[in-house]
């Protein structure tokens, strides 16, 4: 049985109208499941950037990478590896706001270097920064205490070093002319 795995894939394409509808179409067509997708323009302002979070199996990372540079507006693809890169979210976590558990929250809160940016006798709203995996770890923590409702951005990630992904030159991601 194939291994499923996460994975992260940093898209640049044409800053246009339609573009983004163009690259999550082929995810549609073929069958592919986003876990995360932040889309932004980037230091030239003629590209954006698509960061995409998927699980899935080495073949169907492969056929991802090569389904998405057969699009026109897609000028460089490039996985970005788990040792090679910083990865981080944005979360918006309100809480339920009692006397009974606002200390521990208000700790919980601390220890994570979140921020608290909405309070009121009932509710507050936290936001908190970082690696995936310490979005995780928080939003579980909060559970008990009783999460009303809660957003995040997605992955957003640059490979660790000197240079840009756009004038990197490698096996899997060539600038398209």
């Amino acid at each position: 049985m194939a291994k499923n795995n996460k994975f992260v894939i940093a898209v640049y394409v044409d800053n246009k109208f339609g573009v983004l509808t163009r690259v999550t179409s082929m995810f549609t067509r073929r069958g592919f499941n986003i876990d995360a997708l932040t889309v932004g323009e980037t230091e030239c302002p003629e590209y954006s950037r698509i960061t995409i979070s998927l699980s899935g199996d080495g073949y169907a990372k492969e056929q991802l990478i090569n389904q998405l540079r057969k699009l026109f507006n897609v000028k460089k693809v490039e996985v970005l590896e788990e040792e090679e890169a910083i990865k981080r979210e944005l979360a918006l976590v309100k809480i339920k706001n009692n006397k009974e558990t606002r200390g521990d929250v208000l700790s919980a809160v601390e220890v994570y270097r979140a921020k608290v940016i909405d309070y009121t006798v009932d509710e507050m709203c936290v936001e908190i920064t970082g690696d995936p995996s310490k979005i995780d770890a928080f939003i579980k923590l909060m559970i008990p205490y009783g999460i009303i409702e809660m957003c995040r951005t997605g992955i957003v990630a640059l490979e660790r070093g000197s240079g840009t992904l756009l004038s990197k030159n490698s096996g899997t991601g060539v600038l398209k002319k």
